[in-house]
């Protein structure tokens, strides 16, 4: 279906426009990049993920319902409803492996049937997104999978340069996933590598779950991780991240790099007040030396215009500034501060929608972010 925007269209368009519905002529026709990832044939072996594990899952001894779930089976009694669902969001997982095959499949299957969002598509909401280390070892992008059914049975990409590399697969954000493999050619080296130790844990809303990244490897704390040469924990809880106690329970479990609180999206001043300097303190009597990461709420990419959104944020600001501060003066210490105003740049066009970053002010985001995570967590650059 093609839809056709407010402002004038030239009548040669809308003619245009109708002649192709009239043939019944794909996008993907005329254009074949357009189209879904190509479907695996047969010849391939095809590696199951599970048996060498996926970055992402904290606590993984722990019992699970799914295996991909983010939090462990016991959190469904103690964190609310819908953390609980949201954590069944693969977010954040990425899954390691070498091989010399020059083409790449995967396989899995999806928990829920919706693929996109209406501000996201579903190489972002349902997709798998390669990349690879190049010659000087630094991770770069390869193809991401472009979901059309629940099912995915797909060559990720092919014509892949000769030569044994690594690779890492990032999985979905907005949707879970019941089992996965990683297909190559019969007879190529494969092996998968283990999860690494000591993530960087983002517990946060629905920006740090990846609203609205064309795709999974494109949120911030992907692009930190790539950065660092780190594993993540991504603990984004769409509309959900409100700094709570019980999600606190988990996060002191988990021995981290450092932890990043960036709850202020879905708070207020008040909820602020409130909350933040309990769970700073819950965090910091298990984790001492962990170092703990405040971060203010990006302001909406439109609030130049909105005046009571403007004033949201700056309140919201001032309420982590007076936390943080209480919090110092306390005696608190190994914490860092990262302010709001630049998180998405300053021209307005860091957003999807206003509120959710797009693929620029994801990466806006994480170029603000970098200087204070090093110096957090005690890399050079």
């Amino acid at each position: 279906m093609i839809t056709l925007f407010h402002r004038a269209v030239p009548i040669w368009m809308v003619l245009h426009a109708s002649l192709l519905l009239a043939q019944d002529v794909s996008i993907a026709t005329l254009d074949p990049e357009m189209a879904v990832s190509k479907k695996s044939a047969g010849g391939i072996d095809w590696y199951d993920v599970t048996q060498w594990g996926v970055e992402g899952r904290i606590l993984p001894d722990q019992e699970r319902q799914q295996w991909f779930d983010r939090l462990p089976a016991s959190a469904q009694d103690s964190v609310t409803k819908n953390v609980w669902n949201l954590s069944r969001d693969s977010a954040g997982m990425m899954v390691r492996f070498t091989t010399d095959a020059t083409a790449i499949h995967v396989h899995y299957k999806l928990k829920d049937a919706g693929l996109a969002m209406p501000h996201m598509p579903a190489t972002g909401v349902s997709g798998v997104d390669l990349y690879a280390r190049d010659n000087h070892g630094d991770w770069r992008w390869v193809q991401v999978a472009k979901p059309s059914s629940q099912e995915v049975k797909a060559e990720i990409v092919s014509g892949l340069a000769k030569g044994q590399r690594e690779y890492a697969a990032y999985l979905p954000l907005y949707n879970g996933v019941e089992f996965m493999s990683i297909g190559v050619e019969q007879g190529r080296h494969f092996a998968g590598l283990k999860p690494r130790k000591k993530p960087l844990v983002f517990y946060g809303t629905s920006i740090t779950h990846g609203a609205c990244a064309s795709r999974p490897g494109m949120v911030h704390t992907a692009i930190l991780g790539r950065r660092f040469d780190m594993p993540v924990a991504n603990l984004g809880f769409s509309g959900n991240g409100r700094m709570d106690k019980a999600v606190g329970d988990y996060l002191v479990q988990v021995d981290a790099a450092a932890f990043v609180i960036d709850c202020l999206p879905n708070m207020g001043p008040a909820a602020v007040a409130e909350k933040c300097i309990p769970l700073v303190k819950q965090i910091r009597q298990s984790r001492p030396d962990t170092p703990i990461v405040l971060v203010e709420d990006r302001r909406n990419t439109n609030d130049w215009i909105l005046p009571d959104r403007q004033q949201h944020h700056t309140d919201n600001h001032a309420a982590l500034k007076a936390a943080y501060k209480s919090l110092v003066d306390d005696g608190v210490t190994g914490l860092h501060y990262i302010e709001g105003d630049h998180l998405y740049g300053d021209d307005a066009d860091g957003a999807t929608d206003g509120s959710h970053a797009s693929d620029l002010g994801f990466m806006r985001q994480a170029d603000v972010f970098e200087p204070i995570l090093r110096k957090a967590i005690g890399i050079q650059n």
